[in-house]
């Protein structure tokens, strides 16, 4: 698995960098209200944006990812994105705590 690193750039905005074979990095912007709808508040931004990376790429390569975009993105391109990422923080809460 790629290695995932997220720093904070600003309130809404993270830098991801994916470590792989040809390393990339991309600019997401989360707005407070779609975190909320996501996580429920239990998971913090860069957990959320880490768990979601990770479901993108399991679907596609790190070179595919778009280069800037909002998380909420996502789901137009992978419409399970949504239960499958509330799903993912389920576990990742449970296990965490």
């Amino acid at each position: 698995m790629q290695k995932i690193e997220i720093r904070i750039l600003d309130n809404h905005s993270f830098e991801v960098r994916v470590e792989a074979k040809n390393p990339t990095i991309h600019v997401v912007t989360l707005q407070p209200s779609y975190a909320e709808k996501l996580s429920g508040g239990k998971v913090s931004a860069e957990v959320l944006i880490e768990k979601s990376f990770e479901f993108l790429l399991a679907r596609e390569s790190n070179t595919s990812i778009l280069r800037s975009f909002d998380l909420a993105v996502i789901a137009r391109y992978f419409p399970d994105y949504e239960d499958e990422i509330a799903r993912h923080l389920v576990q990742h809460f449970h296990s965490s705590s």
